[in-house]
């Protein structure tokens, strides 16, 4: 029988964190948003990843100024008066070969004004908190995430 040898071990466990904090470091999960005026916490989003893209869904209203049932009357897309929860609201975003800490060339709607914009994802802290930004040319705004899974 073959046994293996402490540094061996070391070896394999090390891999074994890497992978995970590897893991944690991709913007697919569950975040929970924060609104920027009364820093509640507002929804739940959960982006996934298929064949490289990652898309971003609104799967909870957590405010409860919000309703379930709400819809994006402001939209001026396919996604006009369609509920609000279930809605895509992240799409096209690619991890960024130059920028490795980074995921963008997608978009993002806001769906309080229906306005969507580029995206830039950025996980930080070692993939607990996601800075989100939203932009058009030199304009912008930054809100940060917050990992839940």
């Amino acid at each position: 029988m073959i046994r293996p040898t402490k540094p061996l071990l070391a070896a394999l466990a090390l891999g074994l964190f890497a992978a995970i904090a590897q893991a944690q470091t991709t913007p697919a999960g569950l975040w929970k948003t924060i609104d920027d005026g009364s820093k509640k916490e507002k929804s739940l989003i959960r982006i996934v990843e298929t064949g490289g893209v990652l898309s971003g869904k609104l799967e909870k209203l957590l405010d409860a100024a919000d309703k379930p049932e709400s819809v994006c009357d402001k939209c001026s897309d396919e996604r006009k008066d369609k509920p609000l929860v279930g809605m895509t609201l992240i799409k096209g975003v690619k991890h960024n070969e130059s920028n490795p800490e980074r995921w963008d060339g997608g978009e993002i709607l806001d769906p309080n004004n229906g306005k969507t914009y580029k995206v830039r994802l950025t996980p930080i802290e070692a993939g607990k908190k996601l800075e989100v930004r939203g932009f058009i040319g030199p304009f912008y705004r930054n809100q940060i995430w917050i990992r839940v899974e």
